[in-house]
């Protein structure tokens, strides 16, 4: 098993639950163009150019409406369906050990990598954003997620060893704050 390959997939897909298509988008020309990441059938349609132009077109969607107010918010319920099931088409279509492991479980921790990332920015970094800005941070921060998502793309494939241990430290982040969040409720309350 390519442990490697895993780290990729779950960065790849990680990275889907921000924006669907740019990690997409960044797998189907790295297939197509580089040396990176050979995609085995049936993934390596990615690399049609048919299927380049549409996820072309398809993030130039999603970049434009995500940065309108109340847009952006049907964009993201519209997300809260195609990110986890882009998650689990860049895991599968990523990972190098698809060969060992079972494709179903594959787009299964793709669907809940990026499921999970996408509930947790809809849920709770939106609205508080929206809350505390009145709105105004929404744009700002729908760019840094693009360019987050961006990055953690290139660097799932380039340096999958780094984006592991960036999961582990965000993941202890996103715990350590929702503790805290949790203590100040309970000291609030008492």
């Amino acid at each position: 098993m390519d442990v490697l390959g895993i780290f990729s997939a779950f960065g790849l897909s990680a990275s889907a639950g921000l924006n669907a298509y740019i990690p997409l988008l960044t797998v189907a020309l790295l297939g197509k163009f580089t040396n990176l990441i050979h995609l085995e059938e049936p993934w390596s349609a990615l690399t049609s150019w048919w299927v380049i132009g549409l996820l072309l077109v398809l993030s130039l969607i999603e970049f434009f409406a995500d940065k309108v107010p109340a847009v952006n918010h049907v964009n993201d319920i519209i997300q809260t369906f195609v990110r986890p099931t882009a998650g689990a088409i860049v895991f599968a279509a990523s990972a190098r050990a698809i060969t060992d492991v079972h494709p179903v479980l594959a787009m299964s921790l793709g669907l809940l990598v990026a499921g999970s990332v996408h509930g947790v920015k809809t849920l709770f970094v939106r609205p508080a954003v929206t809350a505390t800005t009145a709105g105004v941070g929404n744009t700002p921060v729908s760019m840094a997620e693009d360019a987050v998502s961006t990055v953690v793309s290139i660097l799932s494939l380039v340096v999958p060893v780094l984006i592991a241990c960036l999961m582990v430290l965000v993941t202890a982040w996103i715990i350590w704050l929702l503790l805290r969040r949790h203590t100040r409720a309970s000291r609030s309350h008492s």
